[in-house]
């Protein structure tokens, strides 16, 4: 087989792409990213071909699509605050860009499996969050997620594309990045753990998010396309493994082995208080995976950060 994957140098693109060529099904994988949140060097030793551009380039689109039997889609502007920051580059890159890959798809005949989000369930209080229920964003990047995953399953009613839109929680794990102002929770609190420094908790720390292992998404995403996964309807990806940041912060304090000091600051606009995933779709379409556990995968993370040449520790001068 060969697999197109969108964004694939960055956090989660890499993970799926060192998931995809470990497949014997898998011949040949191609990344497309533009590397704005994405590094070249996470495909460095892998057998992966990397092309520089972006999803909003139709004819590399085309170009690229042609010949492909799958597509992962990750390709996104992420981040609630930066979509407040610029809106419209968030719907440009999230909406417009799903819409543009859709129609090369089309044109191709590919099976496509794409990234939403559980922040198109945005205000709705019920928990767990189910697939039926309704959706209400809270922020424009939320209803940019929500606008590409109509348009995914559009494309698969009315032109009969072979189409799997997956609602991702809160991923985490190696190779998600840090020291910038969009920093995803888990890494920055690990990032501002290991220098010992104040973790900044926005709110009072008691609200809720369903953490998942990237390794676990991976193999998710890697399964689908190997199998041919559709569905007419959204798909959680999660498990519902609900945790408050406080918890999080203690588990991440005995990882690190020093106690944590917590700066705490006003919540922020857009962000959803409380997260769980109902996760019945998603084992009755993918049976076989298990997910990693938080403990084992913040270990793993952790670890993985502490390899990181930004967090080796000072040398100690020489005596005299």
């Amino acid at each position: 087989m060969r697999v197109l994957v969108t964004g694939g140098a960055g956090f989660i693109g890499a993970n799926t792409c060192r998931e995809l060529v470990d497949r014997p099904e898998i011949g040949q994988v191609v990344a497309l990213d533009d590397l704005s949140t994405g590094f070249e060097a996470n495909l460095a030793d892998l057998p992966v071909r990397l092309v520089t551009g972006s999803i909003l380039d139709r004819d590399l689109l085309d170009e690229l699509v042609d010949g492909m039997d799958a597509v992962i889609h990750l390709a996104a502007r992420p981040s609630v605050p930066r979509s407040l920051a610029d809106p419209v580059a968030s719907h440009e890159a999230n909406a417009t860009g799903t819409l543009y890959l859709l129609e090369a798809c089309r044109r191709a005949g590919t099976y496509l499996v794409a990234a939403s989000s559980s922040s198109v369930y945005g205000s709705v209080a019920e928990l767990p969050k189910h697939e039926d229920l309704a959706t209400r964003p809270m922020s424009p990047y939320a209803a940019s997620k929500l606008a590409a995953e109509a348009q995914v399953l559009a494309y698969h009613s009315a032109f009969g594309v072979p189409t799997l839109a997956l609602r991702f929680f809160n991923v985490y794990g190696p190779l998600q990045s840090v020291g910038h102002a969009y920093a995803a929770v888990i890494p920055a609190f690990v990032d501002a753990a290991l220098r010992g420094e104040p973790l900044d908790v926005h709110g009072d720390g008691a609200q809720s998010r369903d953490f998942t292992y990237v390794g676990t998404v991976a193999q998710v995403l890697a399964d689908a396309v190997v199998r041919r996964v559709t569905s007419t309807i959204p798909v959680n990806l999660a498990y519902g493994n609900r945790v408050s940041l406080l918890t999080l912060i203690g588990k991440l304090a005995s990882l690190v082995g020093r106690p944590v000091e917590v700066a705490h600051g006003p919540a922020r606009v857009g962000d959803v208080r409380e997260s769980q995933a109902d996760s019945t779709r998603l084992s009755a379409l993918f049976p076989a995976i298990r997910p990693v556990p938080l403990d084992d995968g913040l270990a793993q993370t952790v670890d993985w950060y502490r390899s990181q040449s930004r967090y080796a520790p000072e040398p100690v001068p020489a005596a005299g």
